[in-house]
């Protein structure tokens, strides 16, 4: 029967070790945050994953959500499910206290989100872009908004949406056709269609809130002219609670690949009340907050749907039985020794693995620049932090949902014909792991992001703020005997992604097609080179801590990180091959010939 164990110790690993959690109870808003209350919060966290909503995946795939005369109902279990999320805080973890929020770290909250994504991706859904919505009217909305809505999204009484896509434009929001007309009582109608809205419609919340993206009268043409809208579906009577129904409705929800307990509906706006948040025609400014909190959002259910693969196949390699080993018997008691024996199931294992430790020690990094970002207490420091995050969001989001979508297929192979039948319950982590790859800005998008916005961007300030750190430790290291097989590994691949850097900087200047061509391979040689580092210190912490009574934690450890540069991080050569070739091949095949 398939189980879910949160990674406890990994995830203290990261916070604690790998890290230094002493620079985060540092800054003052976070002075709490001390190693023993985060592993309180992890160890509760977990048995709220583990004993409410694992139990539910699958059952939750099987049943889907129910649309019935526009109401959308969610599966059994879900309702009692996210009451105890709503009683135990969890959707305040990191939010301010000033609207209800525990004030805990986003380094902190990360970890939760790892746990709900593995347990049941669908689930996660539902509060997920509630944090979007939060982060996006703390920063824009009016104070009247803060004080009517924030406190009731944090608590959880209320939910949020992101409304972008529309029939006829997804990726292109410049060709949205929704409208926003304004009134004398100082709101608008807002009428359109939105579709592929995550949580558009349910039965968890008692009001539900979007953020609607249109165009007002005299608005110009092109992105530059849209603005963003607060509709909620219950009007807020004078006491803040649920009154009159707004003119937004969900017309039908979709019949999809998986997350099938995740309504993903279609949106009718007809003369809606809404509010302006932020500024006319700026609405993509205060959208893209948003975005960007999803996109990370996006880049943990790749890590979270890879951990629960790693563990599904891991145990059944451990007790399937299925051939001899190779090199002599190893089981001679039982009719056949276990999967676990032959040379390529463990590579295929150590693979999941040292992506899924090397991903959570990553979005840890990101994480803590978050809480830099928004606490420290210099310009400069937070400037810093935030140009960390910049450069690191769409690595974050393509990176670890295209290997992410890998690893269940490597889970799902370990399972033989057993994974692809519905029993194991593996392929459906397939199909829940695709998604990711697709919603909130199609992983082409992220690497086109990364080359033609992050990489230019102040002449190069973001990436260095990933590239300076890198070098440091190269060369601070340099000397280390025994960590040698580490370093000159990591910095064989460093190379070459300075060296694709500078290619792409200076290609793309003569033609965008190089730049363009190259984007995909680019993002994933970062994102090999950003996991290298990673697994290379993780190594060096734990072979200074080999000895002690968690050994065998330590000695994993070091194994993996041997086996990621190994086999691994020499991607990097294909990628850095692949690069260098330039545009010419794909972009002068006749269209007709397609």
């Amino acid at each position: 029967m398939a189980t879910y164990t949160a990674p406890l110790r990994d995830l203290r690993f990261v916070y604690e070790e790998l890290f230094d959690a002493e620079e985060i109870t540092a800054l003052e808003a976070y002075r709490d945050a001390t190693p023993d209350l985060v592993s309180a919060i992890y160890e509760e966290g977990a048995k709220l994953c583990q004993n409410e909503l694992f139990p539910l995946n699958r059952s939750g795939d099987e049943e889907g959500c129910h649309f019935e005369n526009g109401n959308v109902r969610t599966p059994e279990g879900f309702r009692s499910a996210y009451a105890a999320y709503v009683d135990g805080g969890w959707g305040g973890l990191n939010c301010a206290p000033e609207f209800g929020g525990q004030g805990m770290p986003h380094s902190v909250n990360i970890a939760l989100e790892e746990m709900l994504c593995s347990a049941n991706l669908s689930f996660s859904t539902y509060p997920g872009l509630t944090r979007g919505v939060y982060r996006a009217l703390r920063v824009f909305g009016s104070e009247a908004i803060k004080q009517l809505y924030l406190p009731r999204l944090v608590s959880g009484k209320w939910s949020g949406t992101m409304c972008l896509t529309e029939p006829h434009c997804g990726t292109d929001l410049g060709l949205l056709r929704t409208r926003a007309e304004p009134t004398k009582q100082d709101n608008y109608r807002i009428t359109g269609t939105k579709i592929f809205i995550t949580a558009g419609e349910h039965d968890l919340t008692e009001n539900i809130v979007h953020l609607v993206l249109a165009r007002l009268p005299d608005s110009p043409k092109g992105i530059k002219g849209i603005s963003l809208f607060l509709v909620p579906k219950f009007m807020p009577n004078e006491q803040g609670e649920p009154g009159v129904r707004n003119s937004v409705t969900c017309a039908s929800i979709e019949h999809k690949m998986g997350i099938k307990a995740s309504a993903t509906c279609v949106m009718n706006l007809q003369e809606a009340t809404g509010w302006l948040v932020g500024q006319p025609h700026r609405g993509m400014q205060a959208m893209f907050t948003m975005m960007n909190d999803a996109r990370l959002g996006v880049g943990m259910q790749g890590l979270g749907i890879a951990e629960i693969a790693y563990q599904a196949a891991g145990a059944y390699a451990k007790e399937r039985l299925q051939g001899r080993s190779i090199t002599g018997t190893k089981q001679p008691d039982k009719p056949a020794d276990p999967l676990i024996v032959h040379p390529d199931i463990r590579r295929i294992l150590l693979t999941m693995r040292s992506f899924t430790e090397g991903a959570r020690a990553l979005t840890c990094w990101v994480a803590r620049n978050l809480d830099f970002r928004d606490k420290a207490e210099t310009e400069e420091a937070r400037q810093a932090a935030d140009d960390f995050v910049q450069v690191m969001t769409p690595i974050v989001k393509a990176f670890l949902t295209d290997y992410g979508f890998e690893v269940t297929n490597m889970g799902l192979q370990v399972h033989g014909g057993h994974g692809y039948i519905r029993e194991t319950g593996v392929e459906q982590y397939v199909r829940d792991a695709r998604i990711t790859q697709i919603y909130e800005g199609a992983n082409g998008i992220q690497a086109l992001d990364l080359v033609g916005r992050k990489m230019p961007a102040h002449t190069g300030r973001y990436l260095r703020s990933f590239f300076h750190p890198v070098q440091r430790w190269i060369e601070e290291q340099s000397t280390n005997t025994e960590l040698q097989p580490f370093v000159l590994s990591i910095s064989k691949a460093f190379g070459r992604l300075q060296l694709a850097t500078g290619h792409i900087a200076q290609a793309g200047l003569r033609n965008p097609d190089e730049g363009g061509a190259a984007a995909s391979e680019y993002l994933r040689l970062f994102g090999l080179v950003a996991l290298g580092y990673l697994w290379a210190r993780m190594a060096q912490i734990s072979i200074e801590k080999q000895g002690g009574d968690d050994n065998a934690f330590y000695a994993a450890k070091i194994v993996t990180a041997r086996f990621f540069m190994e086999r691994v991080l020499p991607q990097t050569g294909s990628l850095f091959a692949a690069i260098m070739s330039g545009s010419s091949t794909m972009m002068e095949f006749p269209d007709e010939t397609f």
